[in-house]
């Protein structure tokens, strides 16, 4: 899962620098999905290491990390919408991507913590 926690990383990354480069954007607001890609990134790393806790402790970092960015994501998209506010359409759909991504990568997680712990009680 490491691994794929640094595709996620390099993904959210992406997004990040081109939203903010591709619109021109002076908001640090807007490289948001960038940090979140670099924590990710940063732990990721962690947890490539042939030390069984060692993994699973920062494997448990970022699937937290991914969790706590859908919800605040996902969070901010509803409280606009709901507004009855017309949304920004670019940011929107900037943050759409992400709580996608951050939705689809703690799913992944799960998956994996749950065939893990299946493989260690058989």
């Amino acid at each position: 899962m490491a691994k794929v926690t640094l595709i996620f990383a390099v993904l959210l990354i992406i997004l990040g620098l081109g939203f903010y480069l591709g619109t021109g954007s002076k908001a640090p607001t807007a490289l948001i999905h960038t940090w979140f890609g670099v924590a990710l990134g940063v732990f990721g790393v962690l947890a490539i290491s042939p030390n069984e806790g060692r993994r699973k402790l920062f494997m448990h970092i970022n699937v937290t990390i991914g969790l706590l960015g859908f919800l605040a994501v996902a969070g901010r998209v509803i409280s606009v919408l709901a507004s009855g506010r017309t949304p920004d359409q670019i940011a929107l759909i900037a943050q759409l991507l992400m709580a996608g991504l951050l939705l689809i990568y703690v799913i992944l997680c799960v998956r994996s913590f749950i065939a893990a712990r299946r493989a260690r009680l058989v």
